[in-house]
């Protein structure tokens, strides 16, 4: 005969158990936070910290606030984009919709732009140098996970930084991968996916993203 299930537990207490067990196998000794782990640039579990949440609520509420205020006057939606972002140098401007996790973790600099309907999953920094022009639909993604499945199965994830230098132009529909590094004045063809560093002063295209020739000066 097969043995039931009890009915006196709900759902809910199901998910949280499985939870704890998580933490018990994968982070026994480690008294951090998911949100300090995470920080940290190391393993955690998503979607269970409630400052991690809170601070993803507000950046939603930011994106979308800035969005319908932008319609109506840009010049008086950047107040919105300054509190959204980290960073926001001066005469930069993103043009939204603008998706993020958080936003608190994506610095702009100076005169950079931003084109429209960029995803930014900014769980580890995001820093944009001066002076850049990001394409349309660019994704700038910075949350991993897990190759071996059973700390992938344990929902585990984690985060790398992207950095883009100065001058750099991404054509619409770049994909810049976790923990890429992209080189002063260089060019990444619309479209590209970039799994690797790219060195400054070249041109990169394709999936993935390959050097094709340099820039001179």
């Amino acid at each position: 005969m097969t043995e039931q299930q009890p009915t006196g537990a709900t759902t809910e207490e199901n998910t949280e158990t499985t939870l704890l067990d998580t933490e018990k196998d994968w982070f026994e000794g480690d008294t951090r936070t998911m949100r300090e782990r995470m920080l940290a640039g190391d393993l955690y579990i998503g979607g269970t910290d409630p400052e991690s949440a809170r601070v993803a609520q507000r950046g939603a509420q930011l994106a979308h606030a800035y969005h319908q205020a932008a319609i109506a006057d840009e010049r008086l939606a950047r107040p919105l984009l300054e509190a959204l972002l980290g960073t926001l140098g001066e005469d930069a401007f993103v043009k939204p919709p603008i998706y993020v996790d958080y936003g608190e973790n994506i610095h702009l600099g100076a005169r950079s732009f931003i084109n429209s309907s960029c995803t930014a999953l900014d769980v580890a920094p995001i820093t944009i140098g001066e002076d850049c022009m990001i394409g349309p639909d660019v994704q700038l993604l910075t949350p991993t996970h897990p190759i071996d499945p059973a700390p992938r199965r344990a929902h585990l994830e984690a985060a790398l930084p992207i950095t883009i230098g100065n001058n750099v132009w991404l054509g619409g529909g770049v994909i810049v991968c976790p923990g890429v590094t992209i080189g002063d004045n260089s060019v990444i063809g619309a479209g590209s996916v970039v799994t690797r560093d790219i060195p400054a002063n070249v041109i990169a295209v394709g999936s993935p993203a390959r050097v094709i020739r340099s820039i001179d000066g």
